[in-house]
């Protein structure tokens, strides 16, 4: 898990649609708000052209279901249907194509296809029951790979044959096996086992003579050993290589905690494993292993020549931590933390879309390059492969002394084969590069905004990207030459969400969204110009209301951070009346709330809409940890979660009082996941700031959470303790003074509701008052049932309109 799930992930029930017709001048209601989201309407989603161009097809989801119908839509006249099961039969899906674009291929159902594209001929290259993946064109185009799993297959594209590229067998070879001690000695005395193992022998070479001479024949196993398991294999397009990335087998993962299910199908209580507790076991190491497949010989990839890869970067932490182990006399466990003499790395595992994979080829198959990164998570490095060496080649490393990202790690090849580009925070924001294998990086991109969702053009000349150029809250498409130049905006959407180049490169179709619309789907020229609308999918009911569009503001920091990005939502008319407010903290952490796209808290942007209609103002802020603003935002809480965050909540209260006529002392607080841990940080690290808060499905307990999220940020507990202590909200339960509201499902496998209970218990034997607990038997992290959000909405509307509303005497604001 790389990132601390939203709290409001955008799901959906299988109930009807509850919500009735909302007129323009209708007053809100939670039963509305919250009710099952089909009657907003339904986003566009996976959009991708067809093999001609000439057509795009896209998903809905549908009224009532979590099923996803397929539909097409004419780009020249903007005509869409829905495909019915007869017509999803002859549909194509997400196509790739050979470097001649003589040929397409896609999946379909689990199955590959080849297309000629000239006469649209279609073939089906397999009917199994599994799923294939991942097809790609061999680099002379002869010959179509695909992947089952962990396994290859080449379909020669003349004769129709499908083989696979390469055996591999996890165990040892039987017939390696020599005889131990008692078996020499009875080859010795016996002269006919001498003749059967000579037999075999025999018949053995003839059969590699035959493989050696038949091209027709399946290749040889590879016989890779026992100790091994395969995480993920990539083929060369040119058929001649095989890396594997391994892991040790029968690895343990340490001890996961159970959560029960209480209502159930069977009637009785059902326990779930879940996920390992941080810093209980360390993500196992992998290797690489590189498989000749012409000369049937593997060699392992060494990752000793990576720059930096023998240092601690965990030095000064790590001798503080043995020193005090070794005072307290726990000298195991000070002889444990023993720096290790080569870093432990894992390699990001490739996908089925292309992106997010630490492996890529270049289309000729005669280049490899590989992304590595520490699992201590402070460096990241890029590197080629020498094949007559067998051995890897740096080629870039980033270094961060908090943690690397998660995002902006993608990277590629140019044309030509030579070239890679990558992205970087190197000068503390995503910029794009590229770099000759034996010269030096040289930067496309510059300037104090982020760069995403790089896509080279097929014919080499450029690159289209994702930025929020000309404000950090506006995202459009631009373009620039892949050798350098004037980065060009090509959309003015300003809440562009995704696109995908067109087969033949002159057509962009766009995803694009705004604060109430959702995801709907466009197309322009692929060097800019006017857009054509294909969908609309928002329903009238929904459309008809006036919503209140966010106003995007500026919060000056106190603590030299600059400005804080932040949503205000207030009425058209403001009077200079005191009025009470609430700030809405988001989840994840790092996630960008404050934009001009459809927001995944859009049940949270209703409900600040009925709270605007019962006299309060809302704030919604990108505090420092958020997406979108660099890396110095986004590593400020590295070993401190919680302590910048809360200062900028703070700025952003102190701002609606002087700007928006707020009483101090009428303020609330509220979020989900990373926003409910902030909610409680908020009221136990500064009470008396917040007249109440509700934490929906909080961290409570950094030391429960995962490794892969927390270790990034907080370290290992055992190397870092003071950090968990320090951003840890149960450490702070004897200063709760404000009433709590604590919301959390029980079957939430992400932050298990151990968390809040053992809060709660806390807050038991230190006799506070004002604190409650609802629990919602049938809720994950994310809830998908229209009643439970009904009921977490409820309860919070009452909370606020208990504590945070009236006017009561209270004690001076801090």
């Amino acid at each position: 898990m790389r990132r601390l799930l939203l709290a409001t992930l955008v799901a959906f029930t299988v109930l009807p649609v509850a919500a009735a017709k909302l007129p323009t001048s209708a007053a809100l209601d939670l039963e509305t708000v919250m009710a099952n989201p089909d009657w907003i309407g339904q986003a566009v989603e996976s959009p991708y052209w067809s093999v001609d161009g000439r057509s795009l097809y896209y998903t809905l989801k549908r009224d009532g279901s979590p099923v996803r119908d397929l539909y097409r839509v004419d780009p020249v006249s903007a005509h869409g249907v829905k495909l019915d099961a007869a017509a999803m039969a002859q549909a194509e899906g997400p196509a790739v194509f050979d470097r001649s674009h003589r040929h397409a291929a896609f999946i379909l159902h689990g199955d590959v296809f080849v297309v000629d594209v000239a006469s649209g001929r279609r073939s089906q290259v397999t009917r199994t029951p599994q799923d294939e993946s991942s097809p790609q064109f061999s680099a002379d185009g002869s010959a179509l790979q695909f992947r089952d799993g962990n396994n290859w297959y080449s379909h020669d594209l003349a004769s129709g044959v499908t083989a696979p590229a390469a055996v591999l067998k996890f165990a040892d070879d039987p017939q390696a096996k020599q005889p131990d001690a008692l078996g020499a000695q009875q080859l010795e005395q016996f002269k006919t086992l001498r003749e059967i193992r000579d037999d075999k022998q025999a018949q053995r070479e003839q059969d590699k003579a035959l493989a050696a001479a038949d091209a027709d024949r399946a290749p040889p196993p590879f016989w890779l050993g026992d100790k091994i398991e395969p995480i993920d294999t990539e083929l060369s397009p040119d058929g001649r290589w095989m890396l594997l990335i391994t892991t040790a087998k029968g690895d343990t993962s340490g001890k996961a905690p159970e959560l029960t299910h209480y209502v159930t199908d069977s009637g009785y209580a059902e326990q779930q494993e879940t996920r390992v507790y941080v810093g209980r076991k360390e993500p196992a190491p992998q290797s690489l292993l590189l498989l000749d497949l012409v000369n049937h010989a593997s060699y392992p990839l060494n990752t000793d020549a990576l720059p930096g890869i023998k240092d601690d970067s965990l030095k000064d932490l790590r001798a503080r931590a043995v020193a005090a182990l070794q005072k307290a006399g726990k000298m195991d466990q000070a002889k444990a933390l023993k720096a290790p003499d080569l870093r432990a790395v894992r390699i990001i595992a490739s996908t089925d879309d292309g992106g997010g994979g630490g492996i890529v080829w270049s289309d000729d198959g005669s280049q490899l390059a590989i992304q590595l990164r520490a699992i201590d998570n402070k460096d990241r490095w890029l590197a080629s492969v020498d094949f007559s060496r067998h051995a890897l080649v740096p080629q870039q490393r980033l270094s961060d002394n908090a943690w690397i990202n998660w995002n902006f790690n993608d990277f590629g090849w140019l044309n030509g084969n030579r070239t890679l580009w990558y992205m970087s925070e190197e000068t503390g924001y995503s910029q794009l590069y590229t770099k000759p294998l034996d010269g030096k990086a040289k930067a496309l991109t510059s300037g104090k905004f982020e760069v995403s969702h790089p896509l080279l053009s097929d014919d080499g000349k450029w690159f289209y990207v994702r930025t929020n150029k000309v404000t950090p809250y506006s995202y459009d498409v631009y373009r620039l030459p892949v050798d350098g130049g004037t980065l060009s905006r090509i959309t003015n959407y300003q809440g562009m969400d995704d696109f995908k180049l067109s087969p033949d490169g002159t057509q962009l179709a766009v995803l694009h969204s705004a604060p109430y619309v959702l995801a709907k789907l466009a197309i322009q020229p692929s060097a800019g110009g006017t857009p054509r609308e294909l969908t609309s999918t928002m329903k009238p009911a929904f459309t008809a209301h006036d919503w209140i569009a966010p106003k995007i503001v500026e919060v000056k920091s106190s603590h030299g951070a600059g400005s804080i990005y932040a949503k205000y939502y207030g009425p058209a008319n403001e009077d200079t009346a005191s009025k009470p407010a609430v700030i809405f903290v988001h989840g994840a952490g790092y996630l960008q709330d404050v934009t001009l796209s459809w927001s995944n808290y859009f049940r949270e942007q209703m409900f600040h809409n009925l709270l605007v209609q019962q006299g309060y103002v809302v704030l919604d802020m990108d505090y420092r940890a958020s997406e979108g603003y660099g890396r110095a935002w986004r590593t400020a809480i590295y070993r401190q979660m919680g302590h910048p965050e809360l200062e900028d909540l703070l700025d952003g209260k102190a701002w609606l009082v002087k700007n928006h006529h707020v009483d101090p002392r009428r303020v609330g607080i509220y979020g989900g996941s990373y926003g409910g841990f902030m909610t409680e940080m908020a009221l136990l690290r500064a009470p008396g700031e917040f007249a109440a808060g509700a934490a929906l499905r909080p961290v409570s307990d950094w030391t429960l959470y995962n490794h892969e999220y927390t270790a990034n940020i907080l370290n290992d507990p055992q190397l870092d303790p003071d950090a968990y202590t320090a951003s840890s909200p149960i450490e702070y339960a004897d200063q709760l003074r404000d009433p709590l509201l604590i919301q959390h499902g029980l079957i939430d496998d992400n932050v298990l509701a151990q968390d809040s209970i053992r809060l709660y218990q806390r807050f038991i034997e230190l006799h506070k008052k004002d604190f409650w607990i609802s629990l919602y038997p049938l809720e994950r992290h994310g809830f998908v049932h229209a009643d439970s959000w009904h009921d977490e909405y409820r309860r919070i509307d009452e909370l606020f309109n208990t504590y945070v509303k009236p006017v009561k005497a209270a004690p001076a604001a801090h």
